[in-house]
């Protein structure tokens, strides 16, 4: 029984440490991000699309 507990100690303790390594990851992710960013409301630039049209009129 006490081999049982061991493992599951073990098990435990295993995914503790993932669950705090997400954390800091989540956490370091968050403060490196532009500020006012949101990935809802994100807007990619056609600009750089190979069939662009660009609506600019220039003389």
């Amino acid at each position: 029984m006490k081999k049982v507990l061991k493992i599951i100690g073990i098990i435990a303790a295993i995914a503790a440490a993932a669950a705090a390594i997400y954390v800091v990851i989540e956490k370091i992710k968050a403060k490196n991000e532009p500020k006012g960013y949101d990935e809802d409301n994100y807007v990619s630039c056609s600009c750089l699309d190979e069939d662009f049209i660009s609506e600019t009129v220039t003389e």
